[in-house]
């Protein structure tokens, strides 16, 4: 059992050593040590379990906008009025061609977001011959996020060549009911342990900065972590205007870069991925891709604006880093890849 008694620097190596973080633990260290000095305890266990492996990924709107869910922080929810672009999903060939810019660019991974509670239907069966179009035609790593899924949906998505699945927890048990009341906390756990047992790498995570506490935060890495999530985005809340959490104030860089390390120790040898917020972070993310953070979606997001895969790829080269395996390091990358 980790303590708040050992030093910060001598848990970082046991957790290099195989010791885990497990809920009941003391883990008030990750919030009182000072932030330089948790950072370099996860610069450390990042080293360590990644090497100079940063994974990136991009996405596509594929459907956009009328969803029936309720949840507070979404530009894409139909109780909300963002003027947001509204249309069906997109042609076969849109999407692929975004995929092979994406690849052609070096990007490790390309993946279609759908909104709504579950793609269905012939919107699904359009998803499905999209997904085989470029698994017959491209390289790059496909992912897929598109709700609250079935068995025989995720049987068809792995044999249509998707490995990965996208499904965000997004907050505490605790928190859950206050962004959203449509769908339940156990409806997203339902729907990635049904991806894990498909054979998918499951990439959930969630945001912070909608009202929650850092023992929320504390409490969803430790729910990533006893589900064995393979890849996890850290959004920081980008409040929408026409949302519910239009409000609310956005975070400093020193609390995302926090909550980075935190989940850094709690989940050593997954993909702590920056995803949307990243120009909250001091020098778009430079400091926490060193701290904590081995992936990022880069690009353009669904409702914000994003990085530019060049300029990623500059950041990154400057930072002696690189989205290509050069670390010969068994950990995430074999799995992820």
């Amino acid at each position: 059992m980790i303590t708040k008694d050992i030093d910060v620097q001598s848990i970082a190596q046991r957790i290099i050593k195989g010791e885990r973080i497990q809920r009941g633990d003391d883990l008030s260290f990750l919030l009182e040590t000072p932030l330089e000095e948790l950072q370099a305890g996860a610069h450390e266990i990042q080293t360590h379990f990644c090497g100079n492996h940063i994974d990136l990924c991009t996405i596509i709107n594929g459907k956009s906008g009328r969803c029936g869910e309720n949840c507070k922080y979404c530009a894409q929810a139909a109780c909300h009025k963002t003027g947001i672009e509204e249309y069906g999903f997109l042609p076969k060939e849109e999407i692929y061609r975004h995929a092979l810019l994406n690849q052609n660019a070096g990007v490790n991974r390309f993946s279609i977001v759908t909104s709504g509670r579950a793609l269905s239907g012939k919107d699904f069966d359009k998803a499905i011959e999209a997904y085989e179009y470029m698994r017959d035609q491209l390289t790059i790593d496909l992912c897929a996020s598109h709700g609250i899924l079935n068995r025989e949906q995720l049987k068809r998505l792995r044999m249509a060549g998707v490995t990965s699945y996208h499904h965000n927890i997004e907050t505490s048990r605790r928190f859950f009911p206050y962004i959203c009341t449509s769908h339940t906390y156990d409806d997203r756990i339902n729907t990635i342990k049904l991806a894990q047992s498909e054979g998918f790498c499951v990439c959930s995570g969630g945001i912070i900065g909608m009202g929650e506490t850092w023992e929320d935060r504390l409490d969803m890495a430790i729910s990533l972590s006893e589900l064995g999530i393979e890849s996890i985005p850290i959004n920081a809340l980008m409040p929408v205007k026409g949302t519910a959490l239009e409000g609310r104030e956005q975070l400093g860089g020193d609390e995302i870069l926090r909550t980075i390390a935190l989940f850094r120790y709690i989940n050593p040898t997954a993909n702590i991925r920056l995803a949307a917020g990243r120009k909250l972070l001091p020098q778009n993310g430079a400091t926490a891709f060193i701290n904590g953070a081995s992936a990022s979606i880069t690009g353009d997001m669904l409702t914000t604006s994003g990085t530019t895969i060049i300029e990623d790829m500059k950041l990154l080269e400057e930072l002696c880093l690189s989205n290509k395996d050069t670390s010969g390091n068994a950990g995430i990358i074999a799995r992820n890849n």
